[in-house]
């Protein structure tokens, strides 16, 4: 008997990654026939003008590439720019996340409200590697410094950038929108380059490394630091360690006049637990920093199911980031 199954997308969790698996079709009848895979297209469908695989920066002999799509409507003659930097841990995932689910969704609306979209690969952090989570921030930061150095012929608004990111790269466009351009230099060719965020939104992600605790969703006492060896080399100095953690933790960055941050985070995330955002809240108040938060109910880690049904849903956090960044977005050029 043949069984057909339906090519789809179904999310995965794995250390903070978005992965899209489709099934194959085949048949059990007959183990011969090949299988027919169905491959979720790399790119949005957008109809409209697209830059696709711009090489933004070299290391070594690997190429870090964006794609940049442009607004399918209310387009502007320079437009402004929501750069979206993906989850995976530091260590997985892809620019091109933004063609699943939910994210197709956000980002297609946001293009149809006239801003463009960019989206960044960097470099991943491994086990045996040599890039940390400090790369992946500085890589990020120069996908900005590249777009506002070639903004005149991108014909893109370098003033109005707006970050969005989810899990890792939620904590990486929470750098982004409070750390200044020139911190965490990178490409030397792209170092003069200026640009100003004008707000963020982070789905589930870290504030703090050094208060690990934070990631302690349910405070057992034998609680170990997961994401210390993506920040710091084995053998670290302490003194140096506690100056990486503290440079990769946004929430030292943040600052009365920063521009607003939404922080969304599942009550039941046991990755990035929702003491993120409480403690991101907390500091704000203090400061009188423009951050809201959004907490899910129900919700793990991107947003999965946990005992009940997800409280808001699916749509109305797309909804709430979508209108956040309306709200944000300035009707024209903020240049000095």
């Amino acid at each position: 008997m043949k069984t057909l199954l339906k090519s789809s997308c179904v999310l995965l969790l794995s250390s903070l990654t978005w992965a899209v698996a489709a099934p194959d079709t085949t048949s059990d009848a007959d183990p011969k026939t090949p299988r027919k895979v169905k491959k979720r297209t790399p790119y949005l469908e957008t109809g409209a003008e697209r830059k696709l695989d711009v090489v933004y920066k070299k290391v070594g002999k690997k190429e870090l590439q964006l794609d940049l799509y442009y607004p399918t409507a209310k387009q502007s003659a320079t437009p402004p720019v929501i750069i979206y930097t993906h989850g995976g841990g530091w260590a997985a995932g892809s620019r091109r996340g933004i063609t699943s689910g939910r994210f197709a969704k956000v980002f297609t609306q946001l293009l149809a409200e006239g801003f463009c979209v960019a989206t960044v690969d960097y470099r991943l952090y491994s086990k045996d590697g040599d890039v940390l989570m400090r790369d992946c921030v500085i890589d990020s930061k120069d996908a900005l410094r590249y777009l506002s150095q070639h903004s005149k012929t991108l014909k893109i608004d370098p003033t109005r950038f707006h970050v969005m990111g989810d899990s890792a790269g939620g904590q990486i466009a929470q750098m982004l929108l409070l750390s200044k351009p020139e911190s965490l230099p990178g490409d030397p060719s792209l170092a003069e380059a200026d640009y100003h965020v004008v707000s963020g939104v982070s789905w589930y992600g870290p504030c703090d490394f050094e208060k690990t605790e934070l990631f302690n969703h349910d405070d057992r006492p034998n609680f170990r630091d997961r994401f210390g060896p993506r920040i710091i080399k084995p053998g670290t100095d302490p003194k140096e360690k506690l100056q990486l953690y503290r440079e990769m933790s946004p929430i030292n960055y943040l600052k009365k006049d920063s521009p607003p941050l939404l922080m969304i985070q599942g009550d039941k995330d046991t990755t990035i637990p929702v003491k993120h955002a409480y403690y991101m809240k907390k500091k704000a108040e203090q400061l009188q920093a423009p951050v809201e938060i959004m907490i899910i109910q129900n919700a793990g880690h991107n947003w999965r199911k946990v005992d009940a049904e997800i409280e808001p849903g699916v749509n109305d956090i797309i909804q709430k980031t979508v209108q956040f960044f309306l709200e944000a977005k300035p009707s024209h050029s903020t240049s000095k």
